[in-house]
């Protein structure tokens, strides 16, 4: 060894075995030293947040900057002693890519949006075609400059990588285009892959017609069709809703040779909750576990996400548990879906216990991982809670995004805090990101809250100026914000605005007159709007009814309540919390509060713990 550094001279004269297992030492002790636990204090009132990002300085789970790296230098992420006994660094988030960039044979990954784990490398020659089909929308331009190309294999795999790049980007309309080149113009063999492709092009555009038409010919080729050929013919029916023929293309597996297996499955059900088909998605879960097939990550994923949005987050939890009890292993996915299921119930505790355990996994949160708990503590109030995590993000080196800041909108406008909402909206606008109509809404509906008018206004005279148009949701933040100053006029001129308009009204509408005037005292008017709904094409929701029977609770109109509650029920809505509260407050006498206790606590008893979305 050298004599150069001091460090280097304590080694001098030291055997050679001896300098080896000094080296291992001092890096363990500098891994040791380099371990730090960031814990996010919250402010008071507001709970502390006990959660903890454990990682040290050679790990993938830091993502914070150092600060002795400097002109550009990346920090290295992992240091080895390789099996000759040398020192090697190694940067695991640079993409391994195999060698050769052809993706001829390598199959299809369904779902993934690249084939075989690998994404496509662009030649010189790929990138000239990608920027070309995306430039033009004339197909017979895009088929008229191919066939001046020579049908070589290097242009195979061009087309190929094109296809790929561009089912990344959802660009339907040109795969269709080079794909369909291929099959009919030009003088290459398509394989499965081509034919998968075109498939599943036609399937995101809707025309299940043209997905068949394209299947048969792959028959009639003699291809042999893969398991994601089904999955990808199956999820374009779906998406149609064409169940009776998703049930035939399982059918026809079966006859083949071919039982479904998770990918098809997996298809099958993604196809079902795009559609908004929850109950049949249950059901396919089931079946998919008594034929003994045994469900994926990607499979508990979408279960979990399922109930999450149903706010039925213990039941997704008991999903998760099944999952971890069948060695299936979560991804990352799964640990935010989990998240963002206990976020949607305010579970902001539970949302952390499953932050700290994504970490215990050796995942590195993302940036949808610290959103889904942002979102969890604001929905159960803390805004401030929200911020704590907002500010860690970025100390980690995770850069927040659009849905980062509009999280932080809603966080504080939740909270009456309309002028913090309006700050992170700026910062927004400082970071160079341009609000969409979400950002501009969740402000709106801040401002709404507070009963600022003027504010109000403004903020819908800047979408219009910005070219966005008002949504439902946007002009029930109005009604909401007339209401609650008591400017009925204005009110009754959103709502004969939106029935002249293409935008229909929706039961939080309604919920919202049906409240403001039950509240001023209206109640002809309440009963007009609730009778109202079914012409609409609306059903009455628990808020609905609830809404109503408030009206009547203010007047201390006990039995019209009760008769209320008693349609209610019949309808097959059920009571929730605000609804016993209502009751309870309409009563006058000792007798009818022990009438309305008897009867919630007798419908708590029958009620069934059915999952029902």
């Amino acid at each position: 060894m050298e004599m150069g550094s001091p460090l280097e001279s304590l080694f001098h004269g030291l055997p050679k075995y001896l300098e080896s297992v000094c080296l291992i030492m001092i890096c363990f002790l500098g891994t040791l030293s380099c371990r730090f636990t960031i814990e996010a204090v919250l402010y008071s009132p507001f709970p502390r947040s006990r959660f903890s990002i454990i990682g040290s300085g050679r790990s993938l789970r830091q993502r914070g900057k150092d600060t002795s790296i400097t002109n550009g230098e990346e920090r290295n992420e992992n240091i080895f002693l390789d099996k000759r006994g040398k020192w090697r660094v190694s940067n695991p988030k640079k993409l391994s890519r195999k060698r050769g960039g052809s993706l001829r044979g390598r199959g299809w990954k369904y779902g993934s949006g690249f084939v075989d784990g690998v994404f496509p490398v662009l030649s010189p020659m790929a990138q000239q075609i990608l920027k070309f089909v995306q430039r033009e929308s004339d197909a017979a331009k895009i088929w008229a400059s191919l066939d001046t190309l020579p049908p070589t294999h290097n242009l195979w795999d061009d087309l190929i990588n094109t296809s790929v790049q561009l089912r990344l980007n959802k660009q339907w309309d040109p795969i269709v285009s080079v794909c369909e080149w291929i099959l009919y113009k030009s003088s290459f063999h398509p394989d499965v892959l081509c034919y998968n492709l075109l498939i599943d092009a036609y399937g995101q555009k809707l025309q299940h017609k043209k997905a068949e038409s394209v299947y048969l010919q792959l028959l009639e080729a003699q291809c042999i069709p893969t398991e994601d050929t089904y999955a990808l013919l199956l999820r374009a029916y779906c998406t149609c809703g064409l169940l009776e023929k998703c049930e035939a293309v399982l059918t026809e597996m079966r006859k083949n040779g071919t039982p479904p297996g998770a990918v098809v499955y997996n298809a099958y059900m993604d196809g079902l909750l795009k559609g908004r088909n929850t109950v049949k998605a249950v059901e396919i879960f089931q079946r998919m576990k008594s034929d003994r097939c045994r469900p994926s990550t990607d499979t508990y994923t979408m279960m979990i996400n399922l109930y999450g949005k149903a706010n039925q987050s213990a039941t997704a939890l008991k999903v998760f548990d099944e999952m971890k009890t069948e060695k299936c292993k979560p991804n990352i996915c799964t640990y935010t879906a989990l998240i963002n299921a206990f976020a949607r119930d305010g579970l902001c505790e539970k949302a952390e216990e499953i932050f700290e355990e994504l970490q215990e996994a050796g995942h590195e949160p993302d940036v949808y991982a610290y959103n889904a708990l942002m979102e969890a503590y604001s929905r159960a109030g803390f805004p401030f809670g929200s911020y704590e995590i907002f500010t860690l993000m970025q100390h980690m080196g995770c850069e927040p995004d659009r849905a980062s800041y509009n999280i932080m909108v809603d966080a504080f406008g939740r909270a009456g805090l309309h002028e913090e909402s309006e700050a992170v909206f700026e910062e927004l606008k400082q970071q160079g990101m341009t609000p969409t109509m979400k950002s501009h809404m969740l402000l709106l509906s801040a401002y709404s809250k507070a009963g600022n008018i003027p504010k109000c206004e403004l903020i819908m005279n800047q979408m219009h100026k910005s070219g966005l148009k008002p949504d439902t949701f946007a002009l029930n933040s109005m009604l909401n914000a007339y209401g609650r100053v008591g400017r009925f006029e204005k009110m009754e001129e959103v709502l004969t605005a939106m029935e002249n308009s293409r935008l229909e009204g929706d039961i939080s509408t309604y919920n919202i007159l049906i409240n403001i005037y039950g509240r001023a005292g209206f109640l002809s008017r309440v009963e007009e709007l609730f009778q109202s709904l079914t012409s609409r094409g609306l059903k009455a929701d628990v808020v609905t009814w609830t809404s109503k029977m408030s009206a009547y609770a203010r007047k201390k109109q006990y039995k019209k309540c009760l008769e209320i509650f008693e349609e209610m029920i019949d309808a097959g809505c059920y009571p929730d919390g605000g609804t016993a509260k209502v009751l309870l407050a309409s009563c006058t006498a000792d007798e009818q509060i022990e009438q309305v206790t008897t009867v919630i606590r007798s419908i708590h008893k029958e009620a069934r713990n059915v999952f029902d979305i």
